[in-house]
């Protein structure tokens, strides 16, 4: 059967697929009471726990106690028989190793008794602590081979779940030294930090009731699904996530009418679900629709604490993909897996609530609430500015750099939008005392003539990578593919930095004899006055913007390679240390598992290009440059050399396009066969020099795929995987 045939067969089956075939009749139980059923919730827990261990589990959640041992015992017992109540055999500790997914070792509950018979016990030492093998996961040197011993530990703030007939466990993983070897940890600790800053920020401002501030998140997630026919045809897919062949097809996303539309029948069947499974999960997916580009879609959920949102995450993207399998899909979380239409990105929508009921960044309707909101407003602008390098290495991944300032995902350059209202306000604080808009005379922080900040302060602003949306701020740039736990573990530390310092410097004003009012007016206006340059209203895809960021000292990092750097900066690790997030050797290590990351992704991309070019397209295409070469000298032959000439052309172009190919093929080839001590410089040379001799290849290859006829073209084309499905 040749290529042409099986492509022909593939469109055949997504043809004739009808919806009702799935088998899937979602939903016989009320949302309502299926939701969160596969969850060891807190619900579940108030009901199968003594009263006083409830409130000792409640406050190691709520509050970060230590868990009691004899506490623990007790927990997992309970946790133990409901599991096996809802099928469970095995419990897993699930953690978040440096590979950016998940990881699991199943163990039963069986314990073998000597009559030969077994019971199911589950003690909380296991419930607490697990020890899986940690050799064989990246560590950036913190962890040699031969030394295989790590641990994983309770999250307790994150619910236990069942998945598959096993009772999954979420956990923090860390070497035997007691180094992070996961992105959970450094995560935690962030919070814990934030927390720390933000309570000393809410006393200053006369709260009483507050005991701890959490961060929270609600990631959208995008993402694309072709049919998993077109999808096993493509050796670059299968390996690499992304398309390394293919041309433009005669319609893109230019016309704009998936954006929004109506969801395909396959694609709604495939949706609902997706979203069943995950609301049994206690995910609360809540929205779903079309993206811009074709076959692009997104889920949104709503928000919860930071590193549940992590968890929920991974469950989300493991889960689109099993579920996109079952109806004959596949799943594609790539940020770039096609090129000339838009990529994936995971709006990472970022908060600060304390346990008293308030939502940090909402403006507020009284002047006391507003002071303490643009207290934290400006905290976190001064964060974002005095770290934007940071914040770019936070987002970096090789998918990204295909993605960011590519006129339909943020620049690059880390930048805030305020909206007109906000700016104005900051504006007017720089100068301080502000006249009032509304009230008239002069204003000062927290008295009764600021004016009421409605949530919706002005237009979103889609080209910024963070913008504040109303009640949070929207981190935009963070890639589809990426794990939460670099951009938020960021992010929190520098906020803690920034409300550390400008609650130092408040402390002081009040103790020199200040009021609060004035006191918070000074440091407002100070810090704005330093870090306003980070503010950007304006459109962040434009020449004139990137140049002007430049003026203003914004850093603009085009490429994973150009950023990382920053990160082992000595003042930048030092962040990191003073908020015991990351040890110095915890932020070298991963400096060096992103740039060795990097570099196997690449590799892993160029190998592949010359496979497929040598195997598939450069045969296919030799085959029909033969075809036609014997076709025009039959015609020749009959009609006499002057019937031929525009034929002649056409196969002169193959030939030397196909001359061209095995050149630039033997031109990567050497590029690729290179080694460097230095993961730096090694990846280096695989951004100035592998990867533009990929491109190189791709043009002649795609070029190719506009002149061979179909019937010899070896691989599903763009119109094909974008369009039927």
């Amino acid at each position: 059967m040749n290529s042409r045939t099986a492509r022909q067969e593939a469109i055949s089956r997504i043809t004739d697929y009808m919806p009702e075939d799935s088998g899937f009749n979602f939903i016989e139980t009320p949302v309502p009471e299926l939701f969160g059923s596969k969850v060891f919730s807190q619900r579940v827990m108030q009901d199968r726990l003594p009263k006083s261990v409830y409130k000792s589990l409640k406050k190691t959640i709520n509050e970060g106690k230590p868990l009691e041992p004899e506490v623990a015992d007790i927990v997992a017992n309970a946790m133990k028989d409901w599991a096996l109540e809802n099928g469970a055999t095995h419990y897993t500790h699930w953690f978040h190793p440096l590979t950016g997914l998940t990881a699991e070792k199943h163990d039963s509950f069986i314990s073998p008794q000597e009559v030969g018979e077994v019971i199911m016990e589950f003690s909380g030492k296991e419930l607490v602590k697990g020890e899986p093998d940690a050799s064989s996961f990246p560590s950036g040197g913190i962890r040699a081979t031969f030394e295989a011993r790590g641990y994983t530990a309770w999250d307790a703030t994150s619910p236990a779940f069942i998945r598959d007939t096993t009772l999954v466990i979420p956990t923090a993983f860390c070497s035997y030294t007691g180094e992070a070897l996961d992105k959970k940890t450094p995560l935690l600790r962030s919070m814990d930090a934030l927390s720390e800053q933000a309570l000393r920020v809410l006393r200053l401002f006369g709260n009483k009731t507050a005991t701890r501030v959490t961060t929270t998140v609600g990631p959208e997630q995008e993402y694309f699904c072709i049919d998993k026919n077109f999808f096993n045809m493509r050796q670059d897919l299968i390996l690499t996530g992304r398309t390394l062949f293919g041309a433009k097809p005669s319609k893109g996303q230019e016309s704009e009418d998936h954006y929004f539309g109506s969801i395909k029948p396959r694609i709604f069947e495939f949706m609902k679900e997706l979203e069943g499974e995950l609301w049994l999960l206690g995910v609360n997916a809540k929205t779903r629709h079309n993206e811009v580009a074709p076959s692009q879609y997104e889920m949104a959920p709503i928000f919860t604490t930071t590193n549940i949102a992590m968890d929920h995450n991974q469950l989300v993207m493991d889960t689109l993909r099993k579920v996109a399998s079952r109806h004959g899909l596949a799943c594609l979380l790539h940020e770039k897996p096609f090129k000339g239409v838009n990529g994936s990105g995971k709006h990472n929508n970022w908060s600060m609530s304390s346990n008293d009921g308030q939502n940090l960044l909402e403006p507020g309707d009284n002047p006391h609430d507003n002071a303490q909101f643009l207290f934290f407003l400006v905290a976190t602008i001064k964060a974002v500015d005095k770290h934007g390098d940071l914040l770019r290495v936070a987002i970096s991944n090789a998918g990204n750099d295909h993605r960011l300032g590519a006129n339909e995902a943020p620049p690059a350059i880390i930048s805030i939008f305020l909206g007109s209202q906000l700016t104005d306000i900051m504006e007017q604080i720089e100068k301080g005392p502000a006249k009032s808009s509304t009230a008239g005379g002069f204003m000062e922080i927290g008295v009764s003539t600021l004016p009421p900040l409605p949530k919706d302060t002005t237009d979103r602003n889609r080209t910024s990578p963070f913008a504040f949306t109303g009640n949070k701020f929207e981190f935009r740039a963070v890639p589809s593919s990426l794990s939460l736990g670099y951009p938020n573990a960021f992010l929190n530390t520098f906020v803690t930095e920034a409300l550390d310092e400008m609650a130092t410097e408040l402390e002081a004003e009040i103790k020199a004899g200040a009021t609060l009012e004035k006191g918070v007016q000074k440091v407002l206006t100070e810090t704005i006055k330093k870090h306003k340059k980070i503010i950007f209203n304006g459109d962040n895809y434009t020449e004139e913007w990137a140049k002007e960021a430049a003026k203003r000292g914004l850093p603009n990092y085009k490429t994973l390679v150009d950023a990382l750097p920053a990160m082992i900066k000595k003042d930048n690790i030092a962040v990191f240390e003073k908020y015991k997030v990351f040890s110095a050797r915890e932020v070298e290590s991963r400096y060096a598992i992103i740039l060795e990351g990097y570099n196997k992704t690449i590799n892993q991309e160029g190998q592949c290009t010359l496979d497929m070019a040598r195997r598939q397209i450069l045969p296919a295409t030799l085959r029909y440059q033969g075809d036609l070469a014997k076709t025009i000298a039959d015609t020749k032959a009959l009609l006499g050399e002057g019937s031929v000439k525009a034929q002649l052309e056409t196969l002169k172009q193959i030939a030397e396009l196909n001359g061209s190919l095995k050149t630039k093929l033997d031109e990567l080839e050497k590029a690729l066969d290179h080694e460097d001590a230095d993961v730096l410089k090694h990846a280096t040379h695989f951004k100035e020099s592998v990867i533009p001799k990929m491109n190189a290849v791709r043009e002649v290859a795609d070029k190719l795929e506009t002149m061979v006829d179909s019937q010899y073209w070896p691989l599903p084309t763009y119109a094909e995987m974008l369009f039927i499905a």
